[in-house]
């Protein structure tokens, strides 16, 4: 009588498609700034902050270390 049987038309289907596309891009959004905050955050790091890390992570020795903290202070 209305027009109510007529099932999903055309402006459903575009409505949809743009319900998808909005969350896509907020989801986009988030993403992009906390990944941009990551790499801003390790960029920060001095050089001998990076060196102090891979000595507490046992990646390289205390000789070593001290070696690379005399040549860079």
């Amino acid at each position: 009588m209305w027009g109510i049987d007529d099932g999903m038309g055309w402006w459903m289907i575009f409505g949809s498609v743009w319900v998808v596309v909005f969350w896509g891009a907020v989801i986009w959004a988030i993403v992009h700034v906390l990944s941009r905050g990551n790499r801003q955050a390790s960029e920060e790091l001095s050089a001998l902050d990076i060196a102090r890390r891979r000595y507490a992570k046992g990646e390289i020795t205390k000789e070593e270390f001290e070696q690379l903290r005399r040549s860079l202070t």
